[in-house]
């Protein structure tokens, strides 16, 4: 007997896996398109979350925002869709609004993660600092050492 939250899962993990190797033509289309340049900001940090989600870093996000970000971005991604993208001036409309609804149903996930995101960049960037400070005491403490062992060596040439 199959499990359908099983199931559910199994197929997001699979769109999420596509999605995240679609990432540079993602990326493309947004730059070449008018119409889809406005969100490129909200579905990268999307396509950032997914990553996280798809690694196992971040797991604060509801299914149903996960689904709507996938949904969006596959749709933004087919070529042939409502409104056939290779119709001049109108054929990226769609794509367009399918995202800005996906997106908007995301948004308040997507700020807790960015949130997220930023608190994790904050806490690598105290580390790496932290990491320098205890390098530089550790070699300044080595130097004192050579110091102190090259005086007492001219001390006991000395007597």
């Amino acid at each position: 007997m199959f499990n359908k939250k099983t199931d559910k899962h199994d197929e997001l993990v699979s769109n999420l896996k596509h999605l995240i190797g679609k990432e540079d033509k993602l990326k493309e289309k947004l730059e070449d398109n008018s119409y889809l340049e406005p969100f490129s900001d909200d579905l990268m940090l999307f396509m950032s979350l997914i990553k996280d989600y798809y690694k196992g870093d971040y797991r604060k996000v509801p299914f149903k925002t996960i689904s709507a970000g996938v949904v969006g971005a596959i749709y933004t991604l087919n070529p042939i869709d409502f409104i056939p993208d290779s119709i001049p001036f109108i054929g990226y409309i769609d794509d367009a609004l399918v995202l800005k609804f996906c997106l908007r149903q995301a948004r308040k996930d997507l700020q807790k993660y960015k949130a997220w995101k930023q608190e994790q960049s904050d806490a690598q960037s105290k580390l790496e600092a932290k990491e320098n400070t205890d390098k530089i005491s550790n070699e300044q403490t080595n130097t004192d050492k050579k110091e102190s062992d090259q005086n007492t060596t001219d001390l006991k040439k000395a007597s």
